[in-house]
């Protein structure tokens, strides 16, 4: 589709900014100042400056994973191959390449991608953080939290998640960093599949199940004669086990606001988890637009989320809370959900029982073929990148706060992140012939 003119953004940050008032936003900024990890030399001046009028290309990720990134200015730079919006450039935290269009040339990897599918082209993960996280992440699963027993180590390793969160965190200053999101990742995925899924998963009696290993992150408190038994139950199953040894390690680096951020986030998750198990009970298939906002909670968005505290920083929390914010880090959650819609598609119609996901929603309640129904649900996933993009970037323009800028490429460079390894992970995902 031809990209829009642009238009004057719209958001609610200017005004909000104005209610903070200048010292807020220069207590924000110096917030961000403090933590040097990633971000080289001062991140602002006493005062917030208005955006710069001209294009300041973003620079690339140094070799050394651990060094630091300069912060860039706002850019305005256009993306000339489809409406991406305004100031995209200055979102970007790593090297990315141009869409690949249908048709042209590809490397082994790039074969795999969908024809036709939006997205940014990223460097391969650093070697050598993926071979020291897979190693740590594995010595947890088994040695702490019991997590699999020995006939699942195939799927586990297959799952590359170690490989996953490095490409997806960038700006993890430290191994340490990557093994937080490693953690909640994992212990996330053991939740869906012994809960929800492949391993011995059911809709009936979800939401029990789900309520009792949200209090592994969110403590129950109550009186000592109950408390005990509670405590007890957060090691009775390997999901349970997961989430309290992760939260464990996630609140020793979080702020109390991150943690409850990421608390409210999950529950959100569980939320979705419950509608779609709901939707199995009954053999029912939602319209379109109710397995989009189903979607929009079961989905990824706890993991984007937190990547300023995977960072090293925080994102104060309210600048975390604004609407503008906030529908940014929806989009990305939602974007990239369908991306794993569209990568496992063929996994999930080889597998027993009917899954829902987008292809087979649209094909039953709009009456398309199989591969119409896919190929509209690419439409559907470029169509939320493109909103994420434009968005991210008006409210990068609106909120040159030095946090919110680098909060936006965290985010982005998620995004690109995620999509790397579900292109690249051929263990869990093939794809239909459509093309």
């Amino acid at each position: 589709m031809p990209a829009p003119e642009p238009t004057p953004p719209q958001s609610s940050l200017p005004a909000a900014a104005a209610r903070f008032g200048a010292h807020i936003l220069a207590e924000a900024a110096a917030r961000a100042c403090d933590i040097k990890t990633v971000t080289g030399g001062p991140l602002c001046a006493p005062s917030v400056p208005a955006p710069p009028a001209v294009s300041v290309p973003a620079p690339p990720l140094p070799a050394d994973p651990t060094a630091v990134v300069p912060t860039p200015l706002p850019d305005l730079e256009r993306i000339l191959r489809g409406p991406s919006g305004l100031g995209t450039a200055s979102l970007r935290l790593i090297p990315r390449e141009s869409p690949t269009p249908v048709g042209q040339s590809t490397t082994a990897a790039q074969a795999r991608t969908i024809p036709g599918l939006y997205y940014h082209q990223v460097a391969e993960p650093d070697p050598v953080r993926v071979e020291e996280v897979s190693r740590r992440i594995k010595s947890w699963a088994l040695d702490e939290v019991s997590l699999y027993p020995k006939d699942w180590e195939e799927q586990f390793d297959g799952f590359s998640v170690g490989r996953y969160m490095v490409g997806c965190h960038p700006d993890a200053p430290t191994i340490d960093h990557l093994m937080i999101a490693t953690r909640l990742m994992v212990a996330e995925n053991a939740v869906d599949d012994c809960y929800c899924e492949d391993h011995g998963g059911s809709p009936v009696g979800l939401g029990e199940r789900l309520l009792l290993a949200h209090t592994a992150l969110d403590p129950f408190y109550t009186t000592e004669e109950y408390q005990a038994p509670w405590a007890k139950s957060l090691h009775a199953d390997a999901p349970r086990r997961a989430y309290r040894s992760a939260m464990e390690y996630f609140g020793q680096v979080a702020s109390p606001s991150q943690t409850d951020r990421f608390r409210h986030d999950m529950a959100r998750l569980h939320m979705g988890y419950l509608a779609e198990a709901a939707w199995a009970q009954m053999d029912h298939v939602p319209e379109v637009w109710e397995y989009l906002a189903m979607r929009q909670f079961n989905n990824f968005r706890p993991c984007p989320t937190i990547t300023d505290t995977i960072g090293g920083y925080e994102l104060p929390s309210d600048l975390h809370a604004q609407t503008a914010m906030q529908k940014v880090i929806a989009l990305a959650g939602n974007a990239t959900t369908i991306v794993n819609d569209l990568y496992s598609y063929t996994k999930e119609l080889d597998a027993p029982g009917r899954h829902l996901n987008l292809p087979v929603v649209i094909a039953e309640r709009e009456g398309l073929s199989d591969r119409d129904a896919y190929l509209k649900s690419i439409e559907v996933h470029n169509d939320l990148m493109h909103d994420f993009e434009s968005n991210a970037a008006a409210l990068a323009v609106d909120c040159p706060v030095p946090s919110v800028q680098r909060f936006l490429r965290g985010v982005a460079a998620w995004v690109d992140g995620n999509h790397h390894w579900h292109q690249t992970n051929t263990y869990r995902y093939s794809l239909p012939d459509f093309w």
